[in-house]
């Protein structure tokens, strides 16, 4: 681990390992298989980037898209590793020469899409190298239970039959819950791995859920507020990307658009003016983003809920990959929930693949409901003991007094119970307002003693009610097309009287007009004070010199590093290579103009 340790600074510029990856890369360097669930941003890259520095022979990495292989092999190539990536971008000539340099060995790392695993040529090709080490990354793709199913990473183990000797296999990917950890060891064959989750809470996340604001509106200040910072907005639908990046647009904002129905040109020209920083915000379908390795994206907006926690994470996890302080702010409606319903009665899946997806889908309704810590939701959703409070996401900051709704909830369960649990939300709403519905007079519930004892409250209230009620584990829907609310275990206490049930009364122009902890515009507070005059200075630099390399500013150095050296202001050689984040390759290519940058500022002050 020393040479590791070595290579960490000379490539990466950096002292010690992150939580959990030391553990993985010495795994990999003893020749041991590897499973890796760690959070987006930390890190995991690294845990198959260095072994493969210092393993013989070329290291295969499978990647799912062509955007993050790119992303990565340009961040290899500025720290002096030699990479390389073929997939359907390159042109029948590019593929060639990189397949013969693959074989004369001028590369330590090789991006594939899945898909070239397929290739007879390429299998052939696979005969005559030596392969020491095969990484598969974003490798919940490979379970049918993922939230991200990809048939093609099922062939990923077809190659092992052209190689000399079975490679070590690693696996990496952010979220999995336990059914799909169990897919991805059978289905990759791993080998007694060893086994890493280094655990799913992000600390430097703010989560947040907005119920029932007006969106555009809502939208339109948020974004204002950040002037300056990255953002990604996810829209369930095309029409509702164009309406919304048209609405942002229209208020002067650099946003742009990414979805299915664009050109690959158009969509390749948008993602890389985000990249580059020309575009501030993109408003994007969930065809945007996985394995998009731009570290310097502040928030994440979900204006229509996703359909399962899994890609909500996922994306969500975009922000803040460098660290930094990130918000993630999910905007619920009601309607959302029909949104994804009808996305899984279109798809093809079969019935079971449906009733899972509906599972997925309540899992995801309880979440945006919750009056819980956001983020422990999310940690207990993938299996982890919750820990404490996170201290930040909306729920934790809510300063709104906690009203006892012990009551309420009993006529609720009540009105459950003599309903037979054998109904839905939006009808057990409707009998405890005492509407005159025909559905309600057809089944005989306005004779019932709960008919009518909550008609003071309105409707949208009494679902939301009902909503919350499920999402803190008191009733429970099953997992159907159309879910039945049912009692659960904990329901008893209440009941019985041992339990209250207390809940924050939903303000909803509040909740539209609240900022999360880190609020706006990237103010000193938030990292430990630094010169904000300085970094906007040296943002300006590495832009000039990320246009005239033709890669993305973050790639130059990511805004944590930069950050650092406002902070410690280096004067000299020495105390710039000390800076996290500046490696050997990067000083020699770019320390020097950032150096005489600093002296500069300095000598005005």
């Amino acid at each position: 681990m020393d040479d590791a340790r070595r290579a960490l600074r000379r490539f990466f510029g950096y002292d010690s390992f992150r939580k959990g990856q030391e553990t993985i890369i010495q795994a990999l360097l003893e020749g041991r298989d590897a499973l890796g669930i760690m959070p987006t941003g930390a890190g995991k890259s690294i845990c198959y980037q260095l072994p493969a520095v210092l393993l013989p022979g070329i290291t295969l990495v499978v990647s799912p898209l062509i955007s993050l292989m790119k992303d990565q092999v340009d961040a290899l190539t500025e720290t002096g590793i030699p990479a390389t990536y073929i997939n359907s971008s390159l042109s029948a000539r590019e593929t060639s020469q990189r397949l013969r340099g693959i074989e004369d060995g001028r590369y330590k790392l090789v991006y594939l899409a899945p898909e070239r695993l397929e290739s007879e040529r390429f299998l052939e090709l696979l005969g005559r190298i030596e392969v020491p080490l095969v990484a598969v990354d974003e490798a919940h793709c490979v379970s049918q239970w993922g939230h991200d199913f990809r048939p093609s990473y099922m062939g990923i183990v077809r190659i092992l039959p052209y190689l000399g000797r079975r490679p070590i296999m690693a696996a990496f990917t952010a979220t999995a819950t336990d059914v799909v950890k169990e897919d991805i060891l059978v289905r990759l064959r791993l080998q007694a791995p060893v086994r890493v989750t280094t655990g799913y809470a992000r600390d430097n996340l703010a989560l947040s859920v907005v119920r029932n604001a007006d969106k555009r509106d809502f939208l339109a200040r948020y974004v204002r507020e950040r002037s300056g910072q990255s953002g990604i907005v996810y829209a369930a639908t095309r029409r509702e990307v164009e309406a919304c990046q048209q609405h942002l647009a229209g208020l002067g904002l650099r946003v742009g658009k990414y979805h299915a129905g664009l050109t690959e040109e158009e969509r390749s020209d948008v993602q890389d003016a985000f990249l580059k920083d020309d575009l501030q915000i993109i408003v994007a379908t969930n065809a945007f983003g996985m394995g998009i390795d731009k570290s310097n994206v502040r928030y994440v907006v979900h204006y229509n809920m996703p359909k399962n926690l899994e890609a909500y994470y996922q994306e969500a996890g975009r922000a803040g990959r460098d660290g930094e302080p990130g918000e993630c702010v999910l905007l619920y409606s009601a309607a959302d929930t029909v949104t994804q319903k009808f996305f899984i009665e279109q798809s093809e899946a079969d019935e079971e693949r449906k009733r899972n997806d509906y599972r997925l889908l309540n899992d995801m309704v309880e979440y945006a409901n919750t009056s819980d810590c956001l983020q422990r939701s999310i940690v207990r959703y993938f299996g982890e003991e919750g820990g404490e409070p996170c201290g930040r996401c909306g729920n934790c900051t809510d300063t709104r007094e906690l009203r006892d709704m012990t009551e309420e909830a009993k006529i609720i369960f009540s009105c459950v119970a003599r309903m037979r649990q054998r109904f839905g939300v939006t009808l057990t709403a409707k009998v405890l307002r005492g509407a005159n519905d025909a559905k309600v007079r057809q089944f005989g519930f306005d004779t019932l003693t709960v008919y009518g004892m909550m008609k003071t409250t309105s409707e949208k209230e009494l679902v939301r009610l009902i909503h919350e009620l499920i999402a803190d584990g008191y009733l429970k829907l099953t997992d159907s097309q159309y879910p039945v609310v049912q009692l659960a275990e904990r329901a008893r206490g209440v009941l019985e009287g041992t339990e209250r049930v207390m809940s924050r009364v939903e303000r909803i122009e509040e909740a539209a007009r609240s900022r999360s902890r880190y609020g706006s515009g990237g103010r000193g507070d938030q990292y430990g004070p630094y010169d904000e005059v300085l970094f906007e200075r040296l943002r300006e630099l590495r832009k000039k010199l990320a246009g005239r390399e033709g890669v993305p500013p973050f790639i130059i150095f990511n805004d944590a590093t930069l950050r650092e050296m406002c902070q410690q202001l280096p004067d000299s050689e020495a105390k710039m290579r000390g800076v996290k984040g500046i490696g050997e390759a990067k000083y020699a290519k770019y320390g020097t103009e950032f150096l005489e940058a600093i002296l500069d500022y300095k000598k005005e002050g």
